[in-house]
């Protein structure tokens, strides 16, 4: 018998304006325990919008979102968010209070004891390469871009979450930034046995971190699978997406030869 997937959109609908925007239209799509997925798509494609439905930040108009089995329109909405991590894109991180007092809200709010935070803190920011003595009390503005980001995943992990939402989370670092830290998240993943699923506008950037990429285009899933499956695909709008990335690796083999000929 086949696992049931641990997240679940099924013929999911959602319009803003009255009605008059249909940001998802009639989208359903499974993702499995341990499965880092990306979706893709252009500004206004409902990607985010898909996203936000998972942990009820908005709720659907028609169709229905189940985690673990449950449809989450009969869950506490505070207690869902609790329990799946969520990061943003810009790393959302309150400025008042420091890189510890961030990392620990959540278990905070759910009660955990202060010694237990105060652990939980030290393992996380050892978890995301951040030095416990020099960034503890450190407060967001006195953190890079990368640094908050990296504060920003230890949130979301603070409550041992299954699973974990990102929003365009390495979209506004520099591209030496962007690629550590997606090399660190996967192996964060791999390492905790999270279940992803991330936002993203760069197809390359899907491909390098994610197991599967679901394509969304005007609030409509057009396409999903593996890289190479999709590699496979017909659609036009599919093969757009992926002639960039195709198209800066042939340059950058003939720019950047292997035998170190140039």
């Amino acid at each position: 018998m086949p696992t049931p997937p641990l997240i679940a959109f099924a013929h999911v609908g959602k319009s803003f304006d009255g009605g008059r925007v249909r940001a998802v239209d009639d989208v359903s799509l499974d993702v499995a325990a341990g499965e880092f997925l990306a979706i893709v798509g252009g500004s206004g494609s409902g990607k985010t919008t898909l996203l936000r439905l998972a942990n009820r930040l908005i709720d659907a108009d028609s169709g229905t979102v189940t985690i673990e089995g449950q449809d989450v329109r009969a869950a506490d909405p505070v207690a869902l968010r609790r329990r799946i991590g969520y990061v943003f894109q810009s790393g959302g991180l309150f400025p008042h209070l420091s890189v510890a007092a961030n990392i620990g809200i959540t278990p905070k709010l759910s009660g955990t004891p202060a010694p237990k935070i105060s652990a939980r803190v030290d393992e996380l920011l050892d978890l995301v390469r951040l030095d416990r003595t020099e960034y503890r009390e450190r407060f967001p503005h006195e953190l890079s871009g990368g640094q908050r980001q990296r504060v920003g995943v230890a949130r979301a992990l603070a409550a041992g979450p299954k699973i974990v939402l990102m929003d365009e989370p390495f979209g506004a670092l520099d591209p030496l930034t962007r690629d550590a830290l997606g090399d660190d998240f996967r192996a964060l993943h791999r390492k905790l046995g999270l279940t992803t699923v991330m936002i993203t506008h760069d197809m390359g950037e899907a491909i390098l971190l994610a197991d599967r990429i679901a394509v969304m285009r005007a609030g409509r899933l057009v396409a999903q699978g593996t890289p190479l499956e999709l590699s496979r695909n017909a659609d036009p709008y599919v093969a757009e997406l992926l002639s960039t990335p195709r198209r800066q690796a042939e340059r950058l083999k003939i720019l950047l030869p292997g035998d170190g000929a140039a």
